[in-house]
């Protein structure tokens, strides 16, 4: 073979093919509004035939631990906000009748205001990003923005505000992802993967920085440093007979007996192998200095009350803790109106879809199968597998609570959470080309804006017939846990 003949030529292969600039993207983009005008995602279309949201919550029920249903709904039951909390699964199969761009990324899939916080990076830095991803799969980049809005008029109505002030705080959350996904469009691609927002950048942005917001953020970033394994060690355990154990706190925290707590003991170490072949090398070094020592089922979520969640405690030789949770993942509830996920386990798509989205993931991040043999055990009916993912429990994570948001409150943090999903968008999809789609002025964020009043409105109607069917004695319910 001859020296030319050794290495691939010009365009022979994905390696070589050709990148199109950012502006030739830009105005492919700009095109896609000859088929899907920016004004047609204002319109909440639903066929006379849609389904009862009762029909799709109920029919999630089958598989769940049926003793901790009772409590998902008593959660749904509280608020609507609540109600749309715990409803992707309804908003999934209505954003599927509505006006769709081809404009793919990879989803977060349930992108409320809720499923946004802070966390501790692996450098140990507090960043602001989404934080729960049991529905990604890559999608249109609108079902994203328009759940996130709905999310902003809800919280909204919920708090009590004014009309205008609720068009307001979802507006800002459409601008502030038009915005920075056209700041994003812009990066060189090495500095659009490294960018995060982290949480002394978000404070910068607050114009008007009196004394009781700088002692609210300082008691944010106080109370975040106290979510850790320390924090969880002492409000989740005790000393019981001379060891450390997870202290029941039932039906949150379900009590174990001894025959009990080795079964959820042996069904961790039967996940633990696949698990350590999903890390790199440095963390399965870094859990090789830990011993586990107990394990507990715990309650979790709002729309995940019912999946099979465990929390496991580690110590060291020393006792230093570390607690990892191992939650269950199912099919997202967005697969039935896209493409099915290319990961046949549910914990890979649940974990690779992180990984691809946020700045910067958990460390141990990880997924693993418990064989249906064992599934009985943990409330399978059916006996299947069970598909884990593994994450650690706390790690610096504080979420703010939209209930207690004033107006201004809810506006400029509907503007964070709207600029942390354009960023996360931006990683997967192509940001010159949804930019140039969106443009520069504000049609895309009107149009938005209206959909979420509507979809408010639609959320409202659904959350009556839950409150119907809890009244009718259809549904029990387990309030205020």
């Amino acid at each position: 073979m001859s020296a030319p003949d050794m290495y691939p030529q010009p365009n022979e292969g994905p390696l070589w093919s050709h990148r199109e600039p950012k502006a030739t993207r830009a105005e492919a983009g700009r095109s896609r509004r000859e088929t899907v005008p920016l004004e047609a995602h204002a319109e909440l279309s639903l066929p006379p035939t849609r389904a009862a949201a009762m029909t799709i919550l109920r029919a999630q029920d089958t598989n769940r631990v049926e003793d901790l249903v009772p409590i998902r709904y008593g959660r749904m039951l509280a608020t609507p906000f609540t109600y749309l909390r715990g409803s992707a699964a309804v908003m999934a199969a209505d954003l599927a009748t509505g006006a769709r761009t081809d404009l793919d990324v990879q989803l977060c899939g349930d992108s409320h205001l809720s499923n946004f916080g802070l966390f501790a990076s692996p450098d140990r830095r507090l960043v602001f990003d989404i934080n729960d991803f049991d529905e990604t799969l890559p999608g249109p980049f609108e079902w994203d923005v328009k759940r996130l809005a709905a999310s902003v008029l809800v919280a909204g109505r919920n708090n009590g505000f004014t009309a205008k002030e609720n068009r307001s705080a979802a507006r800002a959350s459409v601008r502030a992802y038009r915005e920075a996904l056209a700041a994003a469009a812009q990066m060189d691609p090495l500095e659009l993967f490294f960018a995060r927002f982290e949480f002394d950048q978000l404070l910068s942005t607050i114009k008007d920085k009196n004394v009781a917001v700088k002692k609210g953020s300082e008691k944010i970033r106080a109370k975040a440093a106290r979510k850790n394994s320390l924090g969880a060690l002492s409000k989740l355990t005790d000393i019981v007979d001379g060891r450390r154990v997870i202290v029941p706190r039932p039906p949150l925290i379900v009590p174990l007996d001894e025959q009990g707590r080795r079964d959820a003991t042996d069904r961790v170490d039967a996940l633990w192998s696949e698990y350590l072949s999903t890390i790199s090398a440095d963390r399965r070094m870094l859990l090789g200095r830990y011993s586990l020592v107990d394990v507990a089922l715990k309650v979790v979520g709002v729309g995940s009350v019912g999946t099979r969640c465990m929390i496991a405690l580690f110590e060291s030789g020393d006792g230093e803790p570390l607690f990892l949770q191992l939650k269950e993942a199912t099919a997202s509830v967005l697969e039935p109106y896209l493409a099915p996920s290319e990961h046949a386990q549910a914990g890979q798509r649940v974990v690779t879809g992180q990984q691809v989205v946020q700045a910067a993931p958990d460390a141990f991040l990880g997924w693993g199968r418990l064989a249906h043999s064992e599934s009985a055990k943990l409330g399978r009916a059916d006996q299947a597998d069970i598909d884990f993912y593994f994450r650690q429990l706390w790690d610096g994570k504080f979420s703010a609570t939209v209930e207690e948001m004033v107006p201004a409150g809810l506006e400029r943090y509907a503007g964070w959470c709207g600029a942390a999903l354009a960023r996360a968008h931006a990683r997967s999809g192509d940001a010159s080309m949804i930019s140039g789609y969106l443009g520069d002025d504000t049609t895309f964020d009107k149009a938005i804006a209206a959909f979420a009043e509507a979809y408010a409105d639609r959320t409202l109607a659904d959350h009556t017939e839950l409150v119907g069917a809890v009244e009718a004695g259809e549904i029990p319910i387990v309030r205020d846990l």
